[in-house]
């Protein structure tokens, strides 16, 4: 397998997304995507490394991460590997559930994580699955908006760069 060429380091933020293989649907049901969820929040605790925003579609996901001196490579690889062999078994299918590895790009401004995390919030409304973000169970939206309490997402990061960019 090719190195990831991409170096990921302690402290800074990265949108981490992947989709289904061949596009299709890696989310079937509410509780696929309640398990994906539980699933970041133990193995990216585990593994040192901060969920700052989310939204998972049903033939993708996007993630917000910032690395806490955890290895991003093999906190991902044990969430999609532990999803993948759950939704294998459940469904009584075989193969890959992915398109090959995660991707990442780093999050290098303020203002990029600022249209970052507008992006991921309203990717369920572009894809008409809702009308406004607060309607799409499956983001961090509904935290940062104070809609809903949760405990996964780290929004202090977000809010304070939503601050500085809204101010300028």
């Amino acid at each position: 397998m090719p190195r990831r060429l991409l170096q990921f380091q302690t402290g800074y933020c990265y949108h981490v997304y992947n989709r289904g293989n061949n596009r299709q649907r890696i989310f079937f049901e509410r509780e696929n995507y309640i398990y994906f969820l539980k699933l970041l929040r133990y193995k990216l605790l585990t593994s040192d490394i901060d969920l700052l925003a989310y939204c998972l579609m049903p033939n993708h996901y996007h993630l917000l991460v910032q690395c806490q001196g955890g290895d991003l490579s093999k906190g991902m690889q044990s969430v999609t590997l532990a999803y993948a062999k759950a939704i294998n078994e459940r469904y009584d299918r075989t193969g890959s559930l992915f398109e090959g590895a995660f991707k990442a790009i780093e999050v290098y401004t303020s203002e990029y994580l600022y249209q970052l995390v507008r992006y991921i919030h309203l990717n369920p409304v572009k894809a008409d699955l809702v009308d406004r973000p607060e309607e799409w169970e499956f983001s961090s939206y509904s935290e940062y908006a104070d809609l809903r309490t949760g405990k996964l997402p780290k929004m202090e990061l977000v809010r304070s760069s939503f601050n500085s960019a809204t101010t300028r």
